[in-house]
């Protein structure tokens, strides 16, 4: 079951889900708890549920399985081709209540089509959208984008489609999705901090708006603070943790991941080879669950290593935690003729300290996490949409914010294709 009790906004769009069989799509600002709602409706739904994601890492953290696996679909533009189907998959696809799919503004229009097409074919429903499987799509198009493909994958995505956002999918049409978005920031609690990232979002961001984040930037942080640093660069994130450890007094220990299973792509949850030395900054990967009650650390936060041995011991605001090392399971749904239910199974398995080196991160990798201080270092230019959005919002207040330059206008950027979309008509859940 879910620890974390649901706001009332929560609850009630927990309520629509479990108690209809209406497509839903769940939205909102960052911190507002869209991982807190999936994660309760996993452990407390009375349906047959399976959990997808686009890519490796993000089916790990919610316990899922790609939706390319789940599927059996191939890799890259599906289009119109056929869909194999075994009868494994169709039995499977035939057992499902409620499809539930996270991080879905990765996912492209025409996979979420091939996805649509895969059920109405397995299920024998070639005139109902999804095959009459309820669809609950979690997902913020201001933070992520599909990714784009080669050129020939370009240029079919213009021939075919308005944009390759899932919500231009011709299923997206049919379906009728009910839209919720929810509004109650749980990782902010400045409303003038709140008003500022909320421009951000929208690419409405002022002269005074601008002048106000750079004025809070414009400071440097102590290095006691032990501010991470937020980059657009995977090179610099490694230069800046390579240089502080190799800073760092003694030498360093390695610990090598135990990997056991298909974990195809390589997609780990955290690092296989692990390098620490006392004093090194790291960031938490995942949720405490080993404690009763009140959680040591969460995804994101920061603490500093103060022993290693068997196990790593972390000083988290002044009190030390011993730390284990963590098990992620990669789980597979199948069909299980006994009980003719869902069965979820683990074929593989990640076992590493649930550590990584943090006086940088990708903003791509911080997302999910809420720092109280942060350095944001946008490079010569932010270059996706959301970027800039991603970064700022991880912070839980202004006076934890940092810019290794002024931000520019060029920065702040927005997909007219999801500026279109999400101002035609998302709704605030009503309580």
């Amino acid at each position: 079951m879910s620890f974390i009790a649901l706001s009332a906004e929560q609850a009630a769009v927990f309520e629509a889900i479990e108690n209809t069989r209406e497509h839903v799509f769940v939205t909102g600002r960052a911190g507002t708890g869209k991982s807190t709602l999936l994660n309760h409706l996993n452990w407390n739904t009375e349906k047959q549920i399976v959990i997808c994601a686009p890519t490796g890492v993000a089916a790990l953290n919610v316990g899922g399985q790609t939706i390319h696996s789940l599927f059996r679909l191939p890799i890259g533009l599906i289009a119109d081709h056929d869909i194999e189907q075994n009868d494994a998959t169709k039995k499977l696809l035939n057992t499902i209540d409620t499809l539930v799919v996270d991080e879905v503004s990765m996912v492209s229009a025409d996979l979420l089509d091939a996805m649509d097409r895969s059920l109405r074919q397995a299920r024998q429903k070639p005139h109902v959208p999804f095959g009459g499987v309820q669809v609950v799509l979690f997902g913020d198009p201001y933070q992520l984008a599909p990714v784009p493909g080669d050129p020939q994958e370009r240029a079919y995505y213009e021939d075919t489609y308005r944009s390759m956002w899932f919500f231009d999918a011709k299923v997206w049409q049919e379906a009728g999705l009910r839209i919720f978005e929810l509004a109650e920031i749980h990782r902010q609690s400045d409303p003038v901090f709140t008003h500022m990232l909320n421009a951000v979002r929208h690419g409405q961001v002022d002269a005074e708006i601008g002048g106000r984040l750079n004025g809070y930037g414009a400071r440097r942080p102590l290095p006691q603070d032990g501010a991470i640093t937020l980059a657009t660069r995977n090179d610099t994130v490694t230069r800046i943790n390579s240089t502080a450890l190799h800073r760092l007094a003694g030498t360093s220990q390695a610990n090598e991941a135990d990997v056991t299973g298909d974990f195809a792509g390589r997609a780990y949850p955290a690092d296989l080879r692990l390098e620490l030395k006392v004093g090194a900054q790291v960031m938490f990967l995942r949720n405490d669950i080993g404690g009763e009650g009140v959680p040591r650390w969460v995804n994101g936060t920061l603490g500093t290593v103060t022993r290693i041995s068997d196990t790593v011991s972390v000083d988290v605001d002044g009190e030390e935690h011993e730390v284990e090392p963590a098990t992620w399971e990669k789980f597979k749904y199948s069909y299980d003729p006994r009980t003719k239910k869902l069965a979820k199974d683990i074929v593989a398995e990640f076992t590493q300290f649930p550590l990584r080196l943090a006086w940088a991160v990708t903003i791509h990798k911080a997302q999910g996490a809420s720092y109280d201080r942060a350095i944001i270092d946008l490079g010569a230019r932010a270059f996706s949409p959301g970027q800039t959005y991603v970064a700022l919002s991880r912070l839980t207040s202004l006076e934890g914010l940092y810019l290794t330059r002024p931000l520019r206008p060029s920065d702040i950027i927005v997909d007219d294709d999801v500026r279109r979309f999400m101002e035609s008509g998302p709704a605030p859940v009503e309580e």
